[in-house]
C-alpha cells in the first residue's frame, strides 16, 4: 500500500489523502467538476492495490474492470490548497456489475462531493462481463473486505 494511503474499519473502509492542485481549479476558482471523476479513479485505483487485487495477473489472463457509469453529486466547492480524503467502498450484488462509491471529504469533514460509479469486469477476449465478478477479483488477491466490509 502507499505510504500516503490508509485502510479504516468502520462506515468507510478505505480513504486515500488528495489536496487540490491550482491547475485543478476552474476559471470560477473552483475544482473543476471532471477533476472529481480523477478523484473517484485515484482512489479506485488505490482501493484495489489496498484489497491485494494482482493488477498485472488480472491483465495477463485478460481481465479488466470497466466502468459502466459514473453520477457525481456536488454539495460543496473545493478550492486550491485543501487537502481532502476520497473513500472507496465497493457493494456486490449477484449480478455482473458491482459499485465502487467515493465520497471526498474535506479536512473539516465537510462531503465536498459523493460519486457512484457502477463497474464490471471484462474478458477481454469475449469482451463482455464475467458473470461473477466478485469471486474472480478474489481469485486475483482482492480482499472484498478491505473495500466491502461484511461482504
Amino acid at each position: 500500500m502507499d505510504a500516503g494511503c490508509a485502510a479504516y474499519r468502520g462506515n468507510v473502509t478505505f480513504r486515500v489523502p488528495l489536496q487540490v492542485r491550482s491547475y485543478e481549479l476552474d476559471a470560477l476558482g473552483h475544482v473543476n467538476h471532471a477533476v472529481y471523476h480523477q478523484y473517484g479513479e485515484v482512489a479506485r485505483v488505490a482501493g484495489f492495490q489496498a484489497a491485494g487485487c494482482d493488477w498485472d495477473a488480472l491483465v495477463a489472463r485478460r481481465m479488466a474492470p470497466v466502468l459502466l457509469s459514473t453520477t457525481v453529486n456536488f454539495r460543496r466547492e473545493l478550492r486550491a490548497d485543501e487537502h481532502v480524503e476520497a473513500s472507496c467502498e465497493a457493494k456486490f450484488g449477484s449480478g455482473k456489475s458491482f459499485h465502487l462509491d467515493t465520497v471526498i471529504t474535506k479536512a473539516d469533514g465537510t462531503i465536498s462531493a459523493d460519486i457512484t460509479c457502477v463497474l464490471g469486469l471484462m474478458d477481454l477476449e469475449a469482451r463482455k462481463l464475467v458473470a461473477d465478478p466478485k469471486s474472480v477479483l478474489e481469485s486475483f488477491g482482492f480482499d472484498a473486505e478491505i473495500l466491502a466490509p461484511g461482504s
